[in-house]
């Protein structure tokens, strides 16, 4: 082996910075200072997140501020009245009326029950339901209608069965001729009566 080994490469000539007076002279070994460019930029940087903040903090502050003034305007007093004071109004409770039945027209003249005669009371041969046949005379002066009610009794005269026969308008001294059917079977000699005559005015 040769113990020659090559010479080592020139040295680069390296940018002068000069040191500040009463500074200690730099290292050949320290590392490079950095450029003033970058220093700047740290600068701006720090300048605009500062800023930034600032202008935050004073929007905040005036949103609070508004925010005040609207609840101080919606918690004033109502604007007081000029108008003379008045005693309260005094009213009285609410009293329910009693319920009356509304009263029909009724047809002047004799009784309604004298206008209704049985003709015919019978029961069916084949079902044993009864029926009586009734004939309407309107002796009122006025038209009006019958509403009639049937009863159907056995030989102990207790009630069995039970009818109703309507009209229209039957005129003045007119008559008309209609059936109160019952229902059920019932015994024969079954017997009909009448029961209520509603004669209402038309």
């Amino acid at each position: 082996m040769s113990d020659y080994f090559p010479p080592p490469p020139p040295e680069q000539p390296q940018p002068e910075h000069r040191a500040p007076v009463g500074a200690a002279p730099p290292s050949p070994w320290a590392a490079p200072a950095a450029p003033p460019g970058k220093q700047r930029t740290g600068l701006i940087v720090t300048l605009a997140v500062g800023g930034g903040l600032v202008v935050a903090g004073a929007m905040v502050a005036l949103v609070y501020s508004l925010m005040d003034s609207v609840a101080d305007s919606v918690a004033l007093p109502p604007a007081r009245s000029d108008a003379p004071y008045s005693e309260p109004y005094d009213e009285k409770p609410y009293e329910e009326e009693p319920y009356e039945e509304p009263v029909e027209p009724v047809a002047p003249g004799p009784a309604a029950e004298g206008d209704v005669t049985i003709t015919k009371c019978t029961r069916d041969s084949l079902i044993g339901w009864p029926h009586a046949d009734l004939k309407i005379v309107n002796r009122s002066g006025s038209p009006a209608a019958y509403i009639v009610s049937i009863t159907f009794v056995n030989a102990d005269g207790a009630v069995v069965s039970d009818g109703i026969a309507t009209t229209e308008e039957v005129a003045p001294g007119a008559s008309v001729k209609v059936r109160a059917q019952g229902s059920g079977e019932v015994a024969a000699g079954t017997k009909c009566r009448i029961g209520e005559v509603d004669r209402h005015a038309l």
